[in-house]
C-alpha cells in the first residue's frame, strides 16, 4: 500500500534526509520519501500492518523533529 501524507511543523531539509533515511529502515516499509518543500511524506508498505507502521513512523519522525506531525 502506498499512501501520501502532509506533515505539519517540519523545519529544515536536513532533519526531512534524516526523517527518510530513519522511516526507510522501518520493518515491513518498503519506499518512503519526505519532501520538505512540499511539507509531504510519502509511505509504502505492508498492507496488512500498515497502521503498526505508521505509528512507528510518527515515533520515528518525533525523534528526529519533536514538533513534526502526520496530518491524517
Amino acid at each position: 500500500m502506498k499512501k501520501k501524507y502532509k506533515l505539519q511543523d517540519l523545519d529544515c531539509a536536513n532533519c526531512a534526509a534524516k526523517m527518510e533515511e530513519a522511516i526507510k529502515k522501518i520493518d515491513g516499509v518498503t519506499d518512503a520519501s519526505v519532501n520538505f518543500m512540499m511539507q509531504k511524506m510519502t509511505i509504502e508498505a505492508d498492507d496488512d500492518r500498515f497502521d503498526e507502521i505508521m505509528k512507528t513512523v510518527q515515533s520515528t519522525i518525533s525523534k528526529v523533529e519533536p514538533d513534526c506531525r502526520i496530518v491524517m
